[in-house]
């Protein structure tokens, strides 16, 4: 379906001045197109949806968390690899900005890890990576955690040592049996034998 003569203008009226961004070398051209891209952002019906503004930043300015429990063995690291050499990449990494500019890694880990160690990835996306920013309402570190487990576990990949701690850690900061359950999406049950390995007695003090 084509667009009406109103919209048709406004499309129009911003593919002229677009022309100019070939005059600027491809850094700073990146970067103007990151800003454009923002600015669209606050215009979109779907800017809720962090896909819908995906930009290319400096892979150094990516950093991993530190309670991911997903572990890729070393084939499926090669498979990943090449996916990424042949189809190029078709995923965005999930990031959460820290105060500093950096982002912290919320999902796609090992992406990043393939643009950042594979020389011929890194020439080819000029040492840039395609980030989506969650939401910014989940701010504090116990929604950044569930956000990474929910990812793992959406693939079926978590390791259950790391996923005990985690549930610990939470545990520690005041979230019950039942929230632990609906955010990291578990069974009550598989949270209590989660709390069962760590053998840590204070994570059954509320119980008898």
């Amino acid at each position: 379906m084509g667009l009406d003569l109103i919209a048709q203008g406004v499309v129009d009226a911003c593919l002229e001045p677009f022309s100019r961004l070939a005059e600027l070398d491809e850094e700073t051209r990146i970067d103007a197109i990151n800003t454009i891209r923002l600015a669209l952002r606050e215009y979109s019906p779907l800017k809720r949806e962090p896909v819908d503004c995906v930009q290319w930043v400096r892979a150094d300015d990516l950093h991993a968390n530190d309670y991911n429990p997903n572990s890729v063995a070393p084939p499926e690291m090669r498979l990943l690899q090449l996916s990424i050499m042949a189809d190029g990449y078709t995923q965005p990494i999930v990031v959460w900005p820290d105060a500093d500019g950096s982002y912290e890694v919320i999902d796609g880990f090992h992406r990043n890890r393939v643009g950042k160690e594979v020389g011929a990835v890194r020439k080819r996306v000029m040492g840039r990576l395609p980030i989506a920013v969650i939401n910014s309402d989940r701010t504090s570190k116990e929604d950044r955690i569930a956000s990474t487990i929910r990812h793992n576990r959406a693939r079926g990949k978590h390791q259950v040592d790391a996923m005990s701690e985690i549930v610990m850690d939470l545990h520690r900061r005041n979230w019950s049996n039942e929230k632990i359950a609906k955010e990291l999406g578990m069974e009550p049950d598989e949270v209590l034998r989660l709390k069962q390995i760590t053998g840590l007695a204070e994570l059954f003090a509320d119980r008898e």
